[in-house]
C-alpha cells in the first residue's frame, strides 16, 4: 500500500495557505507536518485543510513565532508535545498513525534557528540551540513496544558536507558549525535513527531544502543548505520508494524559503 509524508517549514500557515493548496493538489500526501506555523491554536486554519480532506488535525502553536502541526487523512491518536529545554516554545508534536498493519509514532520538530553568532557566551539562541539538540539525543526510534517511528521537521542543521554549498565557508555560519552538526549526528546515532533523504541521495551529492530570502537571485546562485530532515526507525528504512524535493516550490508565488519534502513509502 502506498503511503506518502511531506514536511515543510510553511513560515506562516495562514499567509502560505494558496501554496499548501497548490502542494496538497499536485502531490497528495496522505500526512501532512508544517512548521512555523506562526499562529495560536485558537486561529489556526483547520477549515481549508478538512476540505482538502485532511480530516484529522493536530496543532501545537503561539502567537507570532514557531508552531507545528500535523495534518492526516489517516487517524492520529495519542497527541504528545514535549517542552524541550522548558521554555514554553511551541516546537514539538507527536501522534500514533497505524498504516498497513503498522503502528507508527511521528515526531515533528521545530528547531530553534540559533540566531547569527555560533557563541552561546554572547549568543542565547545559539545556546538554547545546542541545548534543545542536547535534549533530542535522548529520543529514540525504538521507544516504543512494536511501534515504528518516522522524525520530520526543519532541524535548523545541515550536518553533513554536502548539505550546503560551501562546506568550507559556511564553518562559521550558524546551521553548520561542527558543535551543531556533530550534535545532530549524535541525535541520530543514539537514537538509532535512519536518514531516509541521505539513503537516497549519496552523501557525496549536494542536497538542499532551504534556500534564502536574501539571495537576489537564489536559483541561479543556488547556494543552499539542507534543514529539512525526514529519518525513520531502521524497520521502514527498506519501505522506502523514493523522496521527492519540491525545489519550484522555492519560486511559487509568495513562497516559504523552505520547499516541501515528501517520502513515499510502500506500506
Amino acid at each position: 500500500m502506498g503511503f506518502s509524508i511531506t514536511t515543510w517549514n510553511i513560515n506562516s500557515v495562514r499567509l502560505r495557505m494558496p501554496i499548501i493548496e497548490k502542494l496538497v493538489m499536485e502531490r497528495q500526501p496522505d500526512i501532512l507536518c508544517l512548521q512555523e506555523t506562526k499562529v495560536i491554536n485558537d486561529l489556526f486554519p483547520l477549515a481549508p485543510l478538512k476540505a482538502m480532506g485532511y480530516e484529522h488535525i493536530i496543532i501545537h502553536g503561539q502567537k507570532g513565532y514557531h508552531g507545528v502541526a500535523i495534518a492526516s487523512r489517516i487517524p492520529l491518536v495519542e497527541d504528545r508535545r514535549q517542552d524541550f529545554c522548558g521554555v514554553g516554545d511551541a516546537r514539538h508534536i507527536s501522534a500514533i498513525f497505524e498504516q498497513g498493519g503498522r503502528r507508527v509514532r511521528l515526531h515533528n520538530f521545530y528547531v530553534p534557528a540559533g540566531g547569527d553568532e555560533p557563541d552561546r557566551a554572547i549568543n542565547p539562541k545559539f545556546g538554547h540551540k545546542l541545548d534543545f539538540v542536547e535534549e533530542m539525543k535522548q529520543l529514540s526510534a525504538n521507544a516504543e513496544p512494536d511501534t515504528s517511528a518516522i522524525l520530520v521537521g526543519d532541524l535548523n542543521i545541515a550536518p553533513l558536507e554536502h548539505d550546503v554549498w560551501s562546506h568550507k565557508q559556511l564553518l562559521k555560519i550558524v546551521s553548520h558549525t561542527p558543535v551543531e552538526t556533530d550534535g545532530l549526528l549524535e541525535v541520530m546515532q543514539r537514537g538509532a535513527w535512519v536518514d531516509l533523504m541521505r539513503q537516497q541521495v549519496p552523501a557525496s551529492e549536494k542536497l538542499y531544502t532551504w534556500w534564502s530570502y536574501r539571495a537576489k537571485d537564489w536559483q541561479e546562485a543556488d547556494r543552499g543548505r539542507r534543514l529539512d530532515h525526514i529519518w525513520s526507525s531502521a524497520d521502514l528504512g527498506p519501505l522506502l520508494q523514493r523522496i521527492e524535493i519540491r525545489k519550484d516550490a522555492r519560486g511559487w508565488d509568495r513562497p516559504s524559503d523552505h520547499v516541501p519534502v515528501t517520502a513515499y513509502f510502500d506500506l
